[in-house]
């Protein structure tokens, strides 16, 4: 069972640093809202963490990359790097969760080196889950608040993109494999301590006591008779 957790837990990571890759290439962060006069003026605009692409009526779809940093606003600039931060530690973890898995040759038959390490593992997911969680919902909220503000007009308001939901389910599979991971730690770490402790060898000290006391022999009448003599 522990090992099915184990190969659970890698396929999950995986589908998690594949989903996160994928969250921070798309352009598709936020995209062009069909209100007033912005459907006749931009058929079609995304933006993203890297880039923007635009289309036009009869026009293929064109993309550039951002000439400066700081000409983006505030939480792409702030997701552009955590995202890239939860990147490396989704890796990161999928390595050392590899070799703290029950079946690998890594640390040989050392049980508690290998708890240890899944635990660090664990705990990495679930800080992963937190780096990716937070730029895709800070950028959403962004999204959502101009959207209804009537102060913003209506070519500059966009709505939620496709890498916007791809991150939170992505960030939804780096929980659930922080906790499954963190679950199989807590099995194992159950089941490391010797079952022979002091408190079952006390006992088994007094059966041996009490044993040699019915081994102990006894002179014989014989013995007594010539002592006597």
């Amino acid at each position: 069972m522990r090992a099915k957790l184990d190969i659970l837990a890698l396929v999950l990571g995986f589908l998690g640093l594949f989903g996160t890759i994928a969250a921070t290439a798309m352009p598709m962060w936020r995209v062009s809202a069909f209100i007033g006069a912005n459907l006749i003026v931009m058929e079609d605009l995304w933006e993203g963490l890297w880039m923007s692409c635009w289309r036009q009526a009869n026009i293929k779809m064109q993309c550039k990359v951002y000439d400066s940093l700081l000409s983006l606003p505030p939480e792409l600039q702030a997701a552009r790097g955590l995202m890239v931060f939860s990147i490396v530690l989704i890796v990161i973890s999928l390595l050392i969760t590899g070799c703290g898995v029950q079946k690998t040759i890594c640390l040989g038959d050392n049980i508690k080196s290998k708890n240890i390490i899944l635990a660090l593992g664990g705990s990495l997911y679930l800080l992963s889950f937190l780096t990716t969680l937070i730029p895709v919902s800070w950028v959403g909220h962004t999204v959502i608040r101009n959207f209804y503000n009537p102060v913003v007009v209506d070519s500059e308001k966009r709505e939620l993109g496709a890498a916007l939901f791809l991150g939170w389910a992505t960030s939804g599979i780096l929980l659930i494999t922080g906790i499954i991971i963190l679950f199989s730690y807590c099995k194992r770490r159950s089941k490391e301590e010797d079952p022979y402790t002091d408190t079952q060898l006390m006992p088994l000290g007094d059966v041996q006591k009490d044993s040699s006391i019915y081994l102990e022999r006894t002179p014989s009448s014989f013995h007594k008779h010539q002592e006597y003599v």
